[in-house]
């Protein structure tokens, strides 16, 4: 894995990924047009360059302007920030993430009970967790 995997995304960084991962490849303008909050027009492209500059898109020169794209797929950045969690806040223990949110009433027995059938399910059918 290269050094840009390893950096996790801010709030915001996020909100620009999340625009180009449901739009696709976009410009500054369509970026900015597909956040919820307005942010001015030169602040969404320094944010996208400062995510060019961590590897998590790539950009190309369309005319005058850049069109960006993701290079990690939504999937891939879920899975990094929820490992980041883990580690960070539960010393790397899966197990005490759950412990954390059965305690804190954030989760309940049916619940665990669902999750507990369709992980039996996946690993029948051979399917990933």
């Amino acid at each position: 894995m290269g050094e840009q995997d390893k950096e996790g995304l801010t709030k915001l960084e996020l909100q620009i990924m999340q625009v180009i991962w449901r739009r696709g490849t976009s410009n500054v303008g369509e970026v900015q047009e597909g956040l919820e909050q307005q942010l001015a027009y030169t602040t969404v492209q320094t944010m996208l360059n400062i995510l060019h500059r961590k590897g998590k898109l790539k950009r190309k020169l369309q005319g005058r302007a850049y069109e960006y794209s993701a290079t990690v797929t939504e999937a891939k950045a879920l899975s990094h920030a929820l490992r980041d969690v883990v580690d960070r806040m539960f010393g790397g223990s899966s197990e005490e993430l759950v412990m954390s949110l059965i305690k804190n009433k954030q989760i309940d027995a049916k619940k665990i009970a669902e999750l507990s059938r369709r992980l039996e399910e996946a690993e029948e059918s051979g399917g990933e967790r």
